[in-house]
């Protein structure tokens, strides 16, 4: 099993910057893909970025690419969500996941963290 373990939320002013962290423990070799994943009030939840563990290639969604940067350290089992140039509707429970090996969904989840961007 993989435990998550996100920090770093908090209220930011439009055009500030925010760092996540997520904290993984358990079983974190059988860890292949690692997301951060935001849902706002009333919305779906949506994949704002990730990173393969292994090689770190990275992909992102439209609406934060160029802002946001994700990136981790395997050494200390931690993926991080550096965001910048905020925006109101940045605002969301951020949620840190991983994909094991084997998978095709999503199998671990964080408990989240809330960012809020105020204008």
């Amino acid at each position: 099993q993989v435990q998550l373990v996100e920090s770093g939320g908090g209220l930011v002013q439009a055009g500030g910057s925010l760092r996540l962290s997520c904290a993984a423990s358990g079983r974190t070799v059988n860890i292949f893909l690692l997301g951060w994943f935001r849902q706002a009030p009333g919305k779906e939840r949506e994949l704002v970025a990730s990173i393969n563990r292994r090689s770190g290639l990275t992909d992102y969604s439209d609406s934060v690419k160029g802002r946001f940067t994700v990136s981790r350290d395997n050494a200390q089992n931690t993926v991080y969500l550096q965001m910048a140039q905020l925006k109101p509707e940045d605002t969301a429970v951020y949620y840190c996941a991983a994909r094991s090996y084997g998978f095709s969904d999503w199998t671990n989840w964080g408990q989240g963290t809330q960012v809020t961007v105020s204008s």
